[in-house]
């Protein structure tokens, strides 16, 4: 792994997994890339391995795209799926509602997004149907995309019930279900499955594989298990402007942490430091633990001088993402003794 630093003035290391660096085996797997000449805009066989890599993983046959960030994964891939007169259904709380600044309409030529309630970050079957059923005119935007996030923006983690129930309703409605994996490898971690039983096996037609919380430099793969779904999708890249000239440097990390294993185990090790800050919130009774930390995330609430406090102590953490309280989100290269240190600042504050 590689050395990040020393943070202890900043205290950053809970804000976001998104601070944190590259991991060793992305780094390894850059470098071993740049050699020589190759071809561009991924006609190199490094991108040629990297899709073998990940259809191996889902147990697959599937299309495989790779872009630079999560925004341009997900809109993309709802547009590749929707019409301009269709509707997207996600929760309320998801990425691409609340922190994507409109991309997926914007990509799609306004498809329009409809939001659904549910607990825990996740949608609610009953409201799904009821958007999608309440009304069939013509003037109504038709429902055609249902769009999951797995893990939630709360830290929870759809089951392979759930998933497989979502999957139930999208058949009997006909959508086609798309599912925002920025940190699906904390999902499959936190489950312990197969990827294919939460992703093709379950009915999702196309998957936004995130590797940049992972411990990329940067890149998202967009995953078409509906071969179908993919028609001129290397189009919507190239206009879109996604699609990487040197897309080797894109594309070398995926074959170097999905052969190394190091995709599961960084996840792994991210929930782990959420479970344990959660077990040690616990402890504290003036915090209370606001969602079950089922992936790399622990949301509390405390009391606002609390918060303050702890801020001034130089700790910088997220208060708008989810149902309000405080968001403490682990990472791959996330310490034990951060943690510790955090707790310890927490119980001096409350």
């Amino acid at each position: 792994m590689i050395n990040t630093g020393d943070h202890s003035e900043l205290k950053h290391h809970f804000a976001s997994d998104n601070y944190a660096g590259i991991c060793g085996e992305a780094w390894q797997a850059m470098a071993e890339a740049n050699s020589g000449l190759a071809s561009s805009y991924g006609d190199d066989r490094w991108t040629a391995q990297a899709c073998e890599k990940i259809r191996e993983l889902f147990e697959k046959d599937c299309e495989v795209f790779f872009v630079f960030n999560g925004t341009a994964a997900n809109s993309l891939a709802l547009a590749s799926l929707c019409q301009s007169y269709h509707s997207i259904v996600c929760h309320e709380m998801a990425h691409i509602e609340t922190d994507e600044c409109g991309a997926s309409e914007f990509f799609s030529n306004g498809t329009k997004v409809l939001l659904v309630p549910g607990e825990n970050g996740k949608i609610n079957l009953d409201a799904v149907e009821h958007t999608i059923t309440k009304r069939s005119d013509i003037h109504y935007p038709k429902a055609r995309a249902l769009s999951i996030t797995q893990a939630t923006e709360l830290g929870t983690v759809y089951s392979v019930n759930e998933l497989q129930a979502i999957g139930e309703l999208a058949k009997r409605f006909d959508l086609r279900v798309h599912m925002d994996g920025a940190r699906f490898a904390n999902a499959v971690a936190s489950l312990n499955v197969s990827p294919k039983e939460i992703s093709w096996q379950a009915g999702v037609d196309v998957l936004t594989f995130g590797g940049t919380k992972n411990g990329f430099a940067i890149g998202e793969a967009v995953v078409f298990f509906n071969k179908e779904l993919a028609y001129e999708f290397d189009y919507r890249c190239k206009q879109a402007g996604q699609l990487a000239s040197k897309m080797r440097f894109l594309t070398a990390p995926w074959i170097g942490m999905l052969e190394s294993g190091a995709w599961l185990r960084n996840a792994a090790h991210a929930n782990n430091c959420a479970r344990l800050l959660a077990n040690e919130i616990k402890k504290i009774p003036q915090v209370r633990i606001m969602f079950e930390s089922q992936a790399n995330s622990v949301f509390l609430e405390m009391a606002p001088e609390a918060l303050e406090a702890l801020r001034a102590r130089g700790w910088h953490f997220y208060t708008f993402i989810g149902s309000g309280g405080a968001r403490f989100m682990c990472s791959w290269d996330t310490k034990v003794d951060e943690v510790a240190n955090l707790v310890a600042d927490i119980k001096a504050c409350v």
